[in-house]
């Protein structure tokens, strides 16, 4: 009775063994798991998301759900793994994700946009005037951040007239943090008003409501976005030694990308050319297209781009749903 006992025992024992080593080569998705996305709030972010969710969804037959939240809480939910997938990290940026990655807790990946910058713009006009516009330079020598203390009253605030206005990333977004910083290592705080508006949106409109009426406006900005083929602006430069060329990986919880090495290689060779990436933001604001929509439209219309992030068998199957 004993060695019965013993052997079913043994049987039991192995069988569980059997069922957990079936679930892990059955793979993320296959075993029920959703891959839960961060509910980016800009718009190369939203595109790179649903894209991305399309082709996981499509071609892998993956589960997919996007939790909503600002950059920072969304980033410490990717090192507890709430979420799997922050789709457009700018790596470096953030403390919160440098902690995660020191402690091993996320993992960036791949290179979804290359060449993407940001920086401190003014418009053009503002350094060199437009005479088809009839305006004249009220900046002619602006060239570096480090100017800016005597050009205060050429970007005014109007509600602080003695200060000028520097119009900063929405409050909760990791560059609001950055530039506050900023202004205090150039000395600007007691000659700008740090403004945040309340979302991208708002900020998109204060730039383009300058710009067309050919007012003076200096503002954080940065590249993939629609807004830079609608205005000209220009850099300013920074202290030597500073590059403002932004890394961006797709950053992935540590669990996931143990866990879901099948789903990761398909992550990692995400890459949207920068220009048909501007072209396509532009499209969604002009065409006011939301990203779900243009997503697929993007996907359909450019299958020599994605194409070789994935297997044959999931191209086939991405192709037949759109």
């Amino acid at each position: 009775m004993k060695i019965k006992k013993n052997a079913l025992c043994t049987l039991f024992v192995a069988g569980l063994l059997a069922s957990a080593g079936a679930t892990q080569a059955a793979g993320w998705c296959e075993s029920g798991k959703p891959v839960k996305f961060a509910g980016l709030n800009w718009e190369s972010g939203m595109l790179l998301t649903e894209i991305m969710q399309v082709v996981l969804d499509k071609g892998y037959d993956c589960k997919v759900d996007t939790l909503p939240g600002n950059s920072i809480a969304m980033e410490n939910a990717l090192g507890t793994n709430d979420i799997q997938v922050f789709a457009e990290e700018w790596v470096g940026r953030s403390e919160v994700w440098n902690k995660a990655a020191a402690a091993g807790k996320v993992v960036g990946i791949g290179a979804p946009v290359i060449d993407a910058i940001e920086g401190w713009y003014v418009p053009r006009y503002v350094i060199e005037g437009d005479a088809k516009r009839k305006l004249q330079a009220k900046a002619p020598d602006l060239k570096a951040i480090s100017d800016l203390p005597r050009y205060a009253s050429v970007f005014k605030d109007q509600e602080e007239p003695g200060k000028g206005r520097f119009y900063n990333c929405p409050a909760g977004w990791t560059c609001e943090l950055d530039n506050s910083e900023m202004l205090k290592s150039y000395g600007l705080e007691s000659s700008y008003t740090n403004f945040r508006p309340g979302t991208g949106p708002a900020l998109d409109a204060a730039i383009l409501s300058s710009y067309k009426r050919g007012e003076p406006i200096l503002t954080y900005y940065w590249s993939p976005t629609p807004l830079m083929g609608q205005v000209d602006l220009v850099r300013l430069e920074e202290k030597a030694g500073v590059n403002k060329t932004i890394e961006i990986k797709v950053g992935v919880s540590k669990a996931f990308h143990e866990q879901a090495p099948e789903l990761i290689a398909v992550l990692e060779k995400v890459n949207l050319p920068i220009d048909l990436l501007n072209e396509n933001l532009g499209r969604m604001a002009k065409e006011r297209i939301e990203a779900p929509k243009l997503a697929k439209i993007f996907l359909k219309e450019h299958p020599q781009v994605w194409h070789s992030w994935v297997s044959e068998d999931a191209a086939k199957k991405i192709d037949a749903s759109l």
